[in-house]
């Protein structure tokens, strides 16, 4: 696994620069059965990360720019009725996909926005009543812009809870941007080939639980969740949904690292991501600059590894 790790990152930096991380958040995801939310400004290769990563898992990939007058049936399908053979039948939406790329999600209403929940919680829509399931691996990858607010529909608590992972993605450093351009005036060729593929996504997916989880981490993750609960400075804390996602990324860390046994190092590894947009600050604290990464970052400074 470490070789194919490592082939996988080698092949993401012909077209990606500087987002290794970023790119192994995708792929730790997919292993976890979990969505991701990209949030960063425009012009950042978010798309493109989304894209590049859909070749390496050799997976189905569709895009859906999330617009104000998105319907949820662009997005799940619906039944229309065929003149020639009198009959309805169903007309699948892009949701029927591997990998759904839902493009700036906070653009679209709440209402379609919503329409994501069932796939991401239960992999299956439901058209006129019947239930469809989708094809597996399923992920969404969803992108948002934190500079503009006009026009937006910031997602819900409750579905940004869906997301396994919430990842910023900055501008690139001075060098990496002399990389980028680099390649672009050297047009060199990408040959981007699988790395993994369905079958063997959906096997690494069995073999996480085979990963040994000792009785010290199962404290040490609990203590994290319950610490961000009782912080005087947050509104509302971590559901117990966010120690699951804690537990099974870091199975994901040690399975990557070929490892039959979870660290705390493993659990940190992604705690930010996983627990920043779960909770929220007070608003007398928020003015005052404390924001949900850096009370995370507290709380893991805090929190002693038995």
């Amino acid at each position: 696994m470490k070789n194919k790790y490592k082939a996988f990152i080698e092949s993401s930096q012909q077209v990606l620069v500087g987002y290794e991380e970023i790119t192994e958040s995708l792929l730790t995801a997919i292993l976890c059965k979990g969505h991701v939310l990209l949030e960063g400004p425009p012009g950042v290769a978010k798309t493109t990360l989304a894209k590049t990563f859909s070749k390496l898992v050799s997976a189905d990939f569709k895009r859906v720019q999330f617009t104000p007058d998105l319907l949820p049936t662009d997005i799940v399908g619906t039944m229309m009725f065929d003149p020639k053979k009198s009959e309805f039948k169903i007309r699948k939406g892009p949701i029927f996909t591997n990998i759904i790329l839902a493009d700036e999600i906070n653009r679209a209403s709440p209402k379609t926005q919503s329409a994501l929940l069932e796939a991401m919680e239960e992999k299956q829509v439901t058209i006129e009543g019947t239930t469809y399931p989708l094809d597996l691996p399923f992920i969404v990858i969803a992108t948002q812009n934190p500079v503009e607010q006009e026009g937006t529909y910031p997602l819900p608590e409750a579905q940004l809870d869906r997301f396994l992972l919430k990842v910023n993605v900055d501008y690139p450093t001075k060098d990496d941007e002399k990389l980028i351009i680099g390649k672009l005036i050297s047009n060199e060729k990408k040959n981007l080939g699988k790395i993994f593929d369905k079958a063997e996504i959906l096997k690494a997916r069995e073999q996480l639980n085979q990963i040994y989880v000792s009785e010290n981490i199962v404290e040490y993750i609990a203590s994290i969740v319950n610490g961000l609960r009782e912080n005087p400075v947050i509104a509302w804390g971590p559901s117990p949904r966010a120690s699951i996602a804690l537990l099974t990324v870091s199975r994901s860390v040690a399975y990557l690292q070929e490892r039959n046994y979870v660290t705390p190092g493993d659990v940190k590894k992604y705690a930010i991501r996983i627990l920043q947009h779960r909770i929220g600050v007070k608003p007398e604290n928020e003015i005052e600059g404390v924001t949900t990464k850096s009370v995370v970052e507290d709380i893991l400074g805090q929190v002693d590894a038995l």
